[in-house]
């Protein structure tokens, strides 16, 4: 499976941008998609999980201002990140669980850059 993340850029405060991961290779239908996030200087984290089934879960920075959906006919899935802060700025990374489970990783797509402006 490859991933293709997309859709960073810069941004100011209060301001909006929609990530999208595009895979080839296999379809993500079954798969749990994650999103991570990794600041300079600072370890990768967690953003938030869509289960195969549509369930979506996220990390508490950013509940309520970011959503994840997927469109398995395009075998995409998106973050939708609204009411941006400058604490969001990093290199956004989506990534594919095989078994479902949303916590063991297997695929990672190459980042991409988000800059929040003040």
């Amino acid at each position: 499976v490859q991933l293709q993340a997309s859709g960073g850029g810069l941004v100011q405060a209060g301001g909006s941008l929609r990530l999208s991961c595009a895979a080839s290779g296999r379809t993500l239908t079954r798969y749990a998609m994650g999103w991570f996030r990794q600041a300079p200087g600072k370890e990768r984290k967690f953003v938030g999980v869509i289960t195969w089934s549509g369930s979506s879960y996220y990390a508490n920075s950013v509940k309520g201002r970011f959503t994840i959906s997927r469109d398995n006919a395009a075998n995409t899935v998106y973050l939708q990140m609204n009411n941006l802060e400058p604490e969001d700025t990093a290199v956004y990374y989506c990534a594919a669980s095989i078994d479902g489970s949303g916590v063991k990783y297997d695929y990672w797509g190459q980042g991409t850059q988000v800059t929040v402006s003040s």
